[in-house]
């Protein structure tokens, strides 16, 4: 389960990346996404985050389950900020569809 949480988290740091004008350029180049769109990404960022912390709740309770989900977050967003957006930017979408995918098969297994 920690696999799809893991995945989760970081595609919900993809989407509020996303979200924000500097790194829409970043991945896009110089055309920015609209408003609405920009909007979007931020609705399903936290949608994913908000997901990714029922789960961990469910499987581990309310004692390690938030633990669990913090713990999460920081993988995730050590990955993204330290080693994908500085040095394999081409990544970052790929591996946003990928390994939410990847862990819930992990976790059906």
């Amino acid at each position: 389960m920690m696999a799809f949480v893991l995945g989760l988290s970081f595609s919900a740091f993809v989407a509020l990346s996303l979200a924000m004008e500097k790194h829409q350029q970043e991945l896009h180049g110089k055309a920015a996404a609209s408003p609405a769109r920009r909007r979007l990404w931020r609705w399903l960022g936290w949608a994913m985050l908000t997901l990714a912390f029922g789960l961990c709740v469910r499987a581990q309770g309310w004692a390690l389950g938030p633990v669990s989900w913090l713990g999460a977050l920081t993988v995730a967003g050590l990955l993204l900020a330290f080693a994908l957006y500085p040095y394999r930017r081409r990544w970052i979408a790929p591996l946003a569809w990928t390994l939410p995918v990847a862990g819930l098969l992990a976790a059906l297994a």
